[in-house]
């Protein structure tokens, strides 16, 4: 179900968009098969440097019903874009897109989401965590996200001792 959101949504965003982004990736716990995740369908959106926070692509996603935000990262500020939430806290399926351009931090994403989808035991281990943050931090999202940072940490040198080991495998 969530890869069917998720490739209609990645169709209705490539007709505003067009030619103006690189790549389109669904990533977020929905993305790895066999693991429990919230209903939210997180969307990774690379793009030419040069059109970053580019009102005409603000104004293109938030034709889609998208609302904007410009977010402080790690590395850089990248465009967030968030879909299903309203006044009344109620919500409807909600879309997360994080947009940046090529070699920023947030691409890791889709890093971490192979490591998880090619290692059922370890995304298993990332399920337990994420189901007592969301207990622990039950109103608290920005909380929520920063005790999985050394889950993340942790994942992101796997991957990159992987790929040290495959580098010298060759």
């Amino acid at each position: 179900m969530p890869k069917n959101l998720f490739e209609k949504e990645k169709q209705l965003i490539h007709k505003q968009m067009g030619e103006k982004l690189i790549a389109i990736e669904h990533v977020g716990s929905t993305s790895i098969t066999g693991i429990k995740a919230k209903a939210y369908i997180d969307i990774s959106i690379e793009i030419p440097e040069e059109i970053l926070f580019d009102e005409e692509l603000i104004r293109a996603l938030a034709s889609l019903n998208y609302h904007y935000f410009r977010q402080a990262g790690k590395a850089a500020d990248y465009m967030v874009f968030v879909k299903g939430y309203d006044l009344n806290g109620e919500n409807e399926q909600i879309f997360h897109i994080h947009m940046c351009p090529p070699e920023h931090k947030m691409l890791d994403q889709i890093l971490f989401r192979d490591y998880l989808i090619a290692n059922p035991e370890w995304a298993r281990e990332y399920e337990l965590l994420k189901t007592d943050l969301a207990t622990q931090n039950k109103n608290d999202r920005s909380g929520y996200r920063m005790a999985k940072d050394d889950f993340v940490e942790e994942t992101m040198n796997r991957v990159k001792e992987e790929k040290r080991w495959g580098q010298l495998k060759s």
